[in-house]
């Protein structure tokens, strides 16, 4: 079984189109078809990329800034650098406090765009991998969150099943336009969908008011 899917995902379009085009991933095109579209990532971002080994989305996210743009890859695992000075590289668990506090100080306080194709380990077992991927969604939304800017836009994997209603009308309260989409470069058979938040509104009513009680 292994080996007949190494040859299947060999002779895969993406797969063979990613090998020319010199990306470092099939998932680049998720990226890439999700921003034609949505134009998410504009010339001079700052975006943040959550979970961005091997790097394929971080790839297609500096074509989009520009020079003028930057781009954080953050990783448990090494991301190889790319040509150029505006993209950096940190390696650690984005959901502890330590790789959060590095990213915000890289980025001089805000972003205008966070992206998250990250999964979690999985164990096989149905319920068990529900919680840890609607745990790993949680993270990032609250991450982005607190490192984007107002109006600033998210792009975030997510998977049909138990919670995914629940998590998207979550999200309509916290951008003014979210968006549900599954790329052509995804795999026909994956449960995999991509949630798109336009126009963060900032922090929540409930955040304002905590603080406003703490003054």
């Amino acid at each position: 079984m292994g080996k007949r899917w190494q040859v299947e995902k060999k002779k895969e379009h993406y797969y063979k189109s990613a090998k020319k085009e010199k990306y470092r991933s099939r998932a680049s095109y998720k990226l890439l078809q999700i921003n034609n579209k949505f134009r998410i990532i504009k010339n001079g971002d700052i975006v943040v990329d959550l979970g961005a080994a091997p790097g394929g989305w971080s790839q297609i996210a500096l074509e989009k800034v520009g020079e003028e743009g930057m781009v954080i890859g953050v990783d448990l695992q090494g991301i190889r650098p790319f040509p150029g000075q505006n993209f950096y590289a940190i390696k650690g668990d984005f959901t502890t406090t330590t790789i959060q506090e590095e990213i915000t100080e890289e980025i001089d306080g805000k972003a205008d765009v966070v992206i998250s194709d990250a999964a979690p380990s999985l164990s096989g077992i149905k319920d068990i991998d529900n919680i840890r991927s609607l745990e790993l969604i949680e993270s990032v939304i609250e991450i982005a969150h607190k490192l984007l800017e107002a109006k600033g836009n998210l792009i975030i994997k997510v998977f049909q099943g138990p919670g995914y209603q629940e998590l998207i009308k979550k999200l309509k309260k916290d951008y003014r336009v979210v968006k549900t989409t599954k790329p052509a470069s995804s795999r026909k058979g994956s449960a995999e969908m991509y949630v798109i938040g336009m126009g963060f509104r900032g922090p929540s009513r409930a955040k304002k008011k905590e603080n406003k009680e703490m003054e």
